[in-house]
């Protein structure tokens, strides 16, 4: 089964964080893919806070055999809503990308891959699933 992953979790793979040991079977089988908006957040924080070059992380993904999800223009319009029914400045910060993971991995019948307990809190009370890894600092989302 496909597992979506949100900015964080491929984040950790490049950097070779404590989740990449556990998304590692995922990427062997080539079941890993990213809605193209968590992508463009990948290349942005790598690039800013990393000093990384954006082509050799978009060559580095594409080794990793990680696919780009599908855009559909009603999951993003979901995502606002789900956005709006969840955000709480200090009790749940979900940004609007892990909204629209959330929302494309839920469609997707896919379980989301993230370290973010307001997000996973979400995800799980949307009715859609997550695999639960551990931040950098090796605390997992409940």
């Amino acid at each position: 089964m496909s597992v979506l992953l949100d900015a964080y979790a491929l984040i950790a793979v490049l950097r070779g964080e404590p989740a990449a040991e556990e998304l590692r079977p995922v990427l062997e089988a080539n079941d890993a893919e990213i809605h193209p908006l968590n992508l463009a957040e990948v290349l942005d924080r790598m690039v800013r806070l990393a000093g990384a070059d954006a082509d050799e992380i978009e060559a580095d993904v594409a080794v990793l055999g990680v696919r780009t999800a599908v855009v559909k223009a009603a999951d993003l319009v979901d995502a606002g809503r789900w956005r709006g029914r969840h955000y709480h400045r200090s009790g749940r910060p979900v940004s609007l990308a892990d909204c629209v993971a959330a929302v494309a991995a839920a469609r997707g019948g896919m379980p989301l891959a993230t370290s973010d307990p307001a997000c996973a809190v979400m995800v799980r009370e949307e009715g859609g699933t997550v695999l639960a890894l551990p931040d950098s600092t090796g605390k997992r989302p409940e």
